[in-house]
């Protein structure tokens, strides 16, 4: 899937994406249009195509922001800070969770703010997959790391997993996000990229739950021994058609 194809316009800009590595990741840059400048969202695996993504769109890259720090969303920020001058940012949960030795990072919490040139990217917090999770609104796109994928969700059996977290983290988007916004996952797991909100209240299984029991033994037990990529969508009462 070429990066052309991935692209989605902000009111300020335009986010790119690049589908990089052996599990897929999608790595988004966000460019914003007035400063010339762009943020990087989990630099990892090829970073020289990073970087030439970048030079060929006439940006700098300033700034750095994880969504959380598992190796396959992480692995590339030495180099990018290599060739450019940028500033990390990460949950403060998500800090404390990794431990690594940052320098001097900016630590963020939920409901935060980052200013780049124009563009304003909202941070919240979407503890689950661990525990400082994030995921970055611009406008009425949303990058969602592993927290919600098209048609799927991430795994909370990895280190700093909680599913009972990652109910109440979905379940919150469900009830409190616009419907509208258009969902930039982590990974390419489903049969299409993106997808919007309401397409993923309508037909993600792990949007379906009522009661957290019930969502933890989808989640840790039901999913991964009897579904399978790439995800589609899953009508709602069908999340576990054996113990209906």
């Amino acid at each position: 899937m070429t990066e052309a194809a991935l692209s989605t316009e902000t009111p300020t800009g335009v986010i790119h994406a690049l589908e990089l590595g052996p599990m897929e990741n999608f790595v988004y840059l966000i460019e914003d249009r007035a400063s010339g400048r762009a943020a990087v969202v989990d630099p990892a695996w090829d970073v020289p195509e990073v970087l030439e993504l970048a030079r060929r769109h006439g940006v700098t890259i300033t700034d750095i922001l994880l969504t959380h720090s598992h190796h396959d969303h992480i692995n590339g920020i030495e180099a990018v800070l290599a060739a450019h001058d940028a500033q990390l940012h990460l949950l403060k949960p998500e800090a404390r969770f990794w431990g690594a030795d940052l320098g001097r990072p900016t630590l963020l919490h939920g409901g935060d703010h980052i200013r780049l040139g124009d563009t304003d990217i909202e941070v919240l917090h979407t503890p689950g997959h661990t525990p400082g999770s994030a995921c970055y609104r611009v406008g009425d796109r949303l990058v969602t790391g592993d927290t919600l994928f098209v048609f799927g969700c991430g795994r909370c059996d990895l280190a700093g997993g909680d599913p009972e977290q990652m109910f109440h983290t979905l379940k919150h988007m469900k009830e409190r996000l616009p419907t509208d916004l258009l969902i930039l996952p982590g990974h390419n797991y489903a049969e299409k990229p993106v997808s919007t909100l309401e397409e993923q209240i309508e037909g993600n299984p792990f949007l379906h739950f009522d009661d957290v029991g019930r969502f933890v033994h989808y989640r840790m037990d039901y999913h991964d021994r009897h579904r399978h990529g790439p995800y589609g969508p899953v009508p709602a009462g069908q999340e576990m058609p054996d113990q209906a």
